[in-house]
């Protein structure tokens, strides 16, 4: 596999990936292609940053499938997956998603919470405005694949769901850093240091940080604001490209000073 060293402007343009058409190409580890990135991670390392999932079970199973062939293809000295968050809501299967991320697999993995887990930890403790957001957010189609009814009085959804789910979205952790990129679900405040974020920033802004050029002081990676192409800045990349409402499950492989997107 070659890689082409390309500037930034470059790489916006060859890092697009239109998500909510067809797809085009090839999507396996031989289909990567790397470009510059506005970041980097040390040497041997290597990240996968899977986007906003949303209930897409079998889509990422697939994406799951494509990095271990790329793993396979192309050893690492050490990698890992990192989930930026919203695993439940608008798809079909938000069971099935955690129940195929709680236990864990070969390769070490990072799960972010999201603001759609945010919501619905916030109702199972007990917050009735939260169960209300979460409900008309996603939640109805989260409790039937549970196989719960939507109907179901919220005081008694954390004794019907099942408690290893509870457990891992409890255990769910709001960053993540890898060289100088900080993971997060949504974003940060600009202007205020990376010590001193907000948990609700980091789970659900979305202005003034999209549309900040400032330096970060890291480079942001981040889901949460849904665009039909993975979004390369200077400051920020942003993998959420609308898995829940029919686009693309996007993944972005980073290591060294490069970025490829793979693609469920």
């Amino acid at each position: 596999m070659r890689r082409r060293s390309l500037g930034l402007r470059a790489a916006l343009v060859a890092a697009e990936i239109p998500t909510f058409g067809a797809p085009r190409g090839e999507t396996g580890s031989e289909a990567i292609r790397f470009v510059r990135a506005p970041g980097w991670v040390p040497p041997g390392r290597r990240v996968y940053a899977v986007g906003d999932i949303h209930g897409q079970q079998d889509r990422l199973a697939v994406l799951h499938g494509l990095i271990e062939a790329d793993l396979a293809a192309r050893p690492a000295r050490s990698a890992v997956v990192v989930h930026l968050g919203d695993y439940i809501d608008q798809g079909p299967d938000s069971s099935g998603v955690v129940a195929l991320l709680a236990p864990g697999r070969g390769v070490p993995e990072v799960n972010l919470v999201g603001d759609h887990e945010r919501m619905l930890l916030d109702a199972l403790s007990g917050d009735r405005a939260a169960a209300t957001d979460w409900l008309w957010s996603g939640g109805k189609q989260a409790l039937t694949s549970w196989g719960l009814d939507p109907g179901l009085p919220r005081e008694d959804w954390a004794a019907a769901l099942p408690p290893d789910h509870v457990a891992w979205l409890r255990g769910l952790v709001l960053s993540h850093r890898e060289g100088n990129y900080l993971f997060v679900h949504a974003g940060i405040r600009p202007g205020v240091t990376l010590a001193e974020q907000t948990p609700e920033d980091m789970v659900s802004i979305r202005q003034p940080f999209l549309t900040s050029d400032r330096d970060h002081g890291a480079i942001i990676v981040h889901g949460h604001s849904c665009e039909p192409s993975v979004r390369v800045a200077n400051n920020r990349i942003g993998l959420d490209t609308g898995a829940g409402i029919g686009g693309k499950l996007t993944c972005a492989v980073l290591e060294d000073d490069v970025i490829g997107l793979i693609v469920a």
